[in-house]
């Protein structure tokens, strides 16, 4: 287990032994005392979005060298990306097809652009309302999750998940729950870039700082931890 101090507080995250078969890593920082000091999201780091989009094709990103790799990771499990995909490849996928990047709010939104930008999964988390420790592990057949954007769902056992003592905050690497998700006025957020074979561990590392710099700037709040890489 490895210990995050942020917020104030010490946050212990581990990987559980059983995941070592399929290498999974995840890249943990945090941003504490946010004040929600804006709006939305600048011109230039939209401007950012499309140019880190605009020499990929929907057509082969499947293909690409930074989504391959968590296909295959998924089909691993058991989970068939080519019907719930890999979090950035989504985000990617509705910014090719659609033109347009999608708004939830301004912490999350530049969440976002880091995972475009560095084609990697990330998460964010309402840091005051997780119970540690954390740690990435099989899912319990009959646990329940609760997806930002849908129903409650049981899951099989053979998912990998994110998880505190008390509730599932994700399915690795592609869905965050409801119940811990990032709304104005959230004052700590958790950040969590996830990694699996075949990806860069500083790739997944430079998409954890990015998304830090950028809630901290977005959300007037501080970088207030470290950087802390737990692999399996």
């Amino acid at each position: 287990m490895k210990v995050l101090n942020c917020c104030g507080k010490e946050l212990g995250i581990s990987i559980d032994p059983g995941l070592s078969d399929l290498g999974p890593f995840i890249a943990v920082t945090a941003v504490c005392s946010l004040k929600w000091c804006r709006d939305g999201i600048d011109q230039d780091m939209l401007s950012r979005v499309f140019a880190s989009a605009k020499n990929l094709e929907l057509s082969s990103l499947k293909d690409h060298s930074m989504v391959r790799p968590y296909r295959r990771f998924m089909w691993s499990i058991g989970i068939d990306p080519t019907k719930v995909r890999p979090s950035h490849e989504a985000l990617l996928r509705r910014v090719l097809s659609r033109g347009e990047f999608p708004r939830i709010n301004p912490v999350v939104d530049v969440g976002n652009v880091a995972s475009i930008e560095y084609m990697v999964p990330i998460g964010l988390y309402n840091l005051d309302l997780l119970r540690p420790p954390l740690v990435l592990r099989r899912s319990r057949a009959g646990e329940v999750f609760e997806p930002i954007g849908g129903k409650p769902r049981r899951l099989t056992g053979s998912e990998v998940v994110l998880s505190d003592q008390e509730k599932i905050l994700h399915i690795f690497p592609y869905r965050d729950s409801r119940t811990t998700m990032v709304t104005p006025g959230v004052g700590n957020i958790l950040i969590v870039a996830a990694g699996v074979p075949g990806i860069a561990a500083e790739r997944v590392e430079a998409a954890a700082l990015a998304a830090r710099r950028y809630i901290a700037v977005a959300g007037c709040g501080v970088e207030c931890a470290e950087l802390v890489t737990i692999t399996s």
